[in-house]
């Protein structure tokens, strides 16, 4: 009796797949190419480095102020083309400036036609102004016997005219405008032609209130006041003992 063959015994690894006579071998995996620049590729690089290298080395020396500094090319820029200023008189003053005040109005001006709605036309301006007004002594109309001296006694009598005040100076930076309302046939006419009378007119009327409120203050006394301590200091210091300043009615 033929003996029966052994039990196949059981392996880790699967049997080797015999090969067959049509099977292809596979080509070998291509091996991963290098992707290099192309020459323009490389042209703009180095371009670019050129330039960064060139704008680095700008700023560092414009910070250390070996180069002029380069303005915004479209920045506002305001010539002056006024013509030279023209001298027209020259006169010697003498007077003396004993006080000065500076005052506030405020000019509510109001222009409109009878009958006609104010939204069709009107103008009104609301004005700030600011003015100086100076009180001098005008000593060119001191007079013959507006001085005496006696020079034993060292006394000296001065008999001044009376103060006089300026016209009042705007102060156009410390002046503006605080509204202004046109109505509509005003904001039409304005659109074609330009009126500066209508500015002036604002600006003469704040001359002419403060002008009159300087006349009203205490100015006038306090510029005597002043003139009378400035000439006793004055003639003392050239020995004269007794100063007595008067001054004439306005």
């Amino acid at each position: 009796m033929a003996e029966s063959p052994a039990p196949d015994h059981p392996t880790s690894e699967y049997p080797a797949v015999p090969d067959r006579p049509d099977a292809v071998e596979p080509a070998p995996a291509p091996a991963p190419e290098q992707i290099k620049p192309s020459g323009f590729a490389r042209l703009l690089i180095f371009v670019g480095f050129v330039f960064a290298l060139i704008v680095a080395s700008c700023l560092g020396l414009r910070a250390m102020d070996v180069l002029p500094t380069f303005d915004n090319p479209f920045a506002e820029e305001t010539t002056d083309r006024s013509q030279p200023v023209l001298l027209q008189s020259m006169r010697d003053l003498q007077r003396y400036v004993a006080a000065d005040g500076t005052f506030q109005v405020i000019v509510d001006l109001q222009e409109n036609r009878d009958n006609i709605p104010d939204f069709l036309i009107n103008r009104r301006t609301l004005f700030v102004g600011s003015g100086t007004v100076e009180t001098y002594v005008d000593f060119s109309g001191l007079s013959g016997d507006g001085l005496k001296i006696d020079e034993e006694k060292k006394t000296i009598e001065l008999t001044l005219p009376a103060p006089q005040q300026s016209t009042a100076a705007l102060d156009m930076e410390r002046s503006y405008v605080v509204a202004e309302e046109r109505g509509l046939f005003n904001r039409i006419g304005d659109a074609f032609r330009d009126d500066p009378g209508k500015q002036q007119q604002v600006y003469q009327l704040a001359q002419q209130r403060i002008t009159e409120a300087a006349r009203a203050s205490e100015l006038d006394e306090r510029a005597r006041e002043n003139t009378q301590r400035m000439l006793e200091s004055l003639f003392a210091r050239l020995g004269y003992t007794t100063v007595t300043v008067s001054f004439a009615s306005p």
